[in-house]
Order: structure tokens, then C-alpha cells, then sequence
């Protein structure tokens, strides 16, 4: 891991942006989210498996009395199928505000996250990166390469579905 990756230090002006985050494992690559962002890590359990859906929505997880949906983040932007590691959670991620029939989100992750300090000026578009449809920006930091995820399009889409009660 890169040394500027967790180094927090303020800029030239004296303001401190520096935010924490999370790096979560997916099949291929992995993505970047303000610990904010992340309600819980979650083990996996058995899901409430919902006929006809798209590849990408794997069911409901049971998680504080709620029914979480969740997802496939690889299968959203067409790059693998979804699979479960030994070490996989979900992650449960809370809700831009763009509806209330979408608390929290659930993303299946293949291990266990890893906490990072950003600064903003440490972020970079990784222009060699194809984005997928779910993908606010593929980022370099450091070295290591990353997405930051388009949650309220991913939360868009769980509503689109229709199966929220």
C-alpha cells in the first residue's frame, strides 16, 4: 500500500481533507466508500432468494429486522458473475436520501474491508480503467486502484425493480 494513502496532513491553506474510507474486496478490483457510508459489515447468511429478478440482485438479507437488498456490484457493470469468498461479507451501505423504500443497500464483498485516510488531492481518475454503468470514477490511489461506486444509481435501480414493500 501506498504511504500517502493513509498519511493525513493538511494542505497549504490549513484545512484538513482528509476523509476516512473503506476499500472493500470484489471479485475483480475494489471499491472505494466514506466509512459514513457503511452502516455495517455484515457475515453472510442465507438470502431471501426473489424469482425473476436480474442477475445482479441476489435477494434480501435479514439485518436488524429489516430486509436488506442485495446486490452484485461486479454483476451491475457486466464484469463477473457474482461469487462468495471464504472471508465474504455484506457490506451494508446506507441510503443517499433518493427514497425511503431504500434504507440501506446491501453490496456482496469478498473480504474484509480495509480502512484507509484520503485526501482529496490523492485521488486521481484512473482514465485507464474502463468504467462500468455503476461506477461514479475508477481512482488511483498511490498505486492501488479502485472505483467509487454510483450508490444513488445503484439505489435507482433497486427501486426500479418494483419488490420493495
Amino acid at each position: 500500500m501506498s504511504e500517502d494513502i493513509n498519511n493525513t496532513h493538511s494542505d497549504e491553506q490549513g484545512s484538513d481533507t482528509a476523509v476516512p474510507c473503506m476499500l472493500l474486496s470484489l471479485v475483480e478490483g475494489q471499491m472505494l466508500v466514506p466509512t459514513v457510508t457503511v452502516a455495517e459489515m455484515a457475515p453472510i447468511q442465507p438470502f431471501d432468494i426473489i424469482p425473476n429478478t436480474p442477475d445482479w440482485f441476489l435477494g434480501y438479507y435479514p439485518w436488524r429486522n429489516l430486509r436488506v437488498p442485495v446486490l452484485s456490484y461486479e454483476t451491475m457493470n457486466v464484469k463477473s458473475s457474482p461469487k462468495i469468498g471464504a472471508q465474504g461479507r455484506v457490506a451494508v451501505l446506507n441510503n443517499t436520501g433518493l427514497s425511503d423504500r431504500v434504507p440501506f443497500l446491501g453490496v456482496l464483498i469478498q473480504d474484509i474491508p480495509r480502512m484507509v485516510t484520503i485526501e482529496e488531492h490523492h485521488l486521481v481518475e484512473d482514465t485507464s480503467f474502463e468504467k462500468g454503468p455503476f461506477d461514479l470514477m475508477p481512482i488511483k490511489i498511490g498505486e492501488e486502484q479502485a472505483v467509487m461506486p454510483d450508490i444513488e444509481g445503484i439505489e435507482k435501480a433497486v427501486v426500479e425493480l418494483n419488490l420493495l414493500r
